[in-house]
């Protein structure tokens, strides 16, 4: 299994070619955004601790200028990404939509009914649509993610250990119903994009018959027909979506709580002296960052999810040996 994954991985991979450049620049980019917004809170708390305590406007407006610039910057680095990130996937998706188009040119009679019409035009199109928002997620938001979730991480440890126990707690169990989540939906998506298959041949059919259907009045029977495999696919798809439903409460249980914890210990640690207003404040906005992070995570996976039979089904078209061959001479 692993080695098949491996393998559409590389397929896919194949289909980058000239957009390399702009798949490599996009996690540049994004580390550079993730810096900025992560050196934020830090030196919003300096400004809390030592300019309004302090009293010092001077401080203020220079600590002031420092994250206007270090905002404007992560700004700046965050449309270089997603251009990029855009360039790139759709680049891909071309190629990928290119390839499996000559390939299909080469097939016999009998390779085009192992797939049916209805099917090779499913995964031209929706499928490979669900490889570029998936290939997009990944050299983005799927960077962003650990590299934010560590980044906050060591700056809270470097505030305060204890409250960054918290952390390591919640974290698991998040992973946790993650896990889960992607485990028990990627069956139904896997299910409902064969469905997509008999939805298309039942369209392509009726089009194609439409002068026999009204010939024969055959049109309450073909309504019927459409109805039952539309059906099919909507509730195949309301049982998908009910599981990936519980990635959005999961996460906001999770950060609301972890964000409760941080307030009540903290505010015990600044009566007791050993933490600064400035330092809990950055607590609590680097607590929102590793769980925003998390978050961004769990969007790559549901991606992922629906992308992942998709992918399987493109490389099976570019995988597939045309029965046809030249004859010897």
């Amino acid at each position: 299994m692993k080695g098949q994954h491996q393998k559409t991985v590389r397929a896919l991979l194949g289909s980058v070619r000239e957009y390399k450049k702009p798949s490599l620049l996009c996690p540049v980019f994004v580390v550079l955004e993730v810096l900025m917004e992560d050196l934020v809170p830090g030196v919003m708390g300096l400004m809390i601790d030592k300019g309004m305590s302090g009293g010092s406007i001077g401080y203020i407006l220079k600590i002031g200028a420092v994250l206007l610039v270090m905002s404007m910057m992560a700004l700046v680095f965050g449309i270089l990404a997603g251009t990029n990130a855009a360039r790139a996937s759709a680049g891909m998706a071309r190629n990928l939509r290119k390839d499996m188009f000559h390939h299909i040119q080469e097939f016999s009679f009998s390779n085009i009914d192992r797939f049916s019409p209805s099917s090779l035009v499913t995964r031209l199109t929706t499928d490979i649509t669900n490889v570029q928002n998936a290939y997009q997620m990944v050299i983005r938001i799927a960077i962003r993610g650990p590299i934010m979730l560590c980044f906050a991480l060591i700056m809270a440890m470097g505030i305060s250990r204890e409250l960054s126990t918290i952390f390591f707690i919640v974290l698991p169990i998040l992973a946790a119903g993650l896990f889960y989540i992607v485990i028990k939906a990627h069956p139904y998506f896997e299910a409902v994009f064969k469905r997509y298959d008999v939805l298309n041949r039942v369209v392509q059919e009726n089009l194609n018959a439409i002068r026999v259907v009204k010939a024969y009045v055959r049109e309450p029977y073909e309504i019927e027909k459409f109805r039952h495999i539309s059906q099919e696919v909507f509730y195949q798809f309301k049982y998908a979506e009910k599981i990936v439903a519980w990635n959005s409460p999961l996460m906001q249980f999770c950060m609301y709580n972890c964000i409760l914890l941080v307030s009540g210990l903290g505010a015990r640690l600044i009566v007791g002296s050993r933490m600064t207003t400035g330092e809990l404040t950055s607590m609590i906005i680097y607590a929102v960052q590793i769980l925003s992070s998390l978050m961004m995570l769990s969007m790559v996976f549901v991606m992922v999810i629906m992308a992942r039979s998709s992918a399987e089904r493109i490389v099976e078209v570019l995988d597939e040996k045309s029965s046809l061959a030249d004859p010897e001479h």
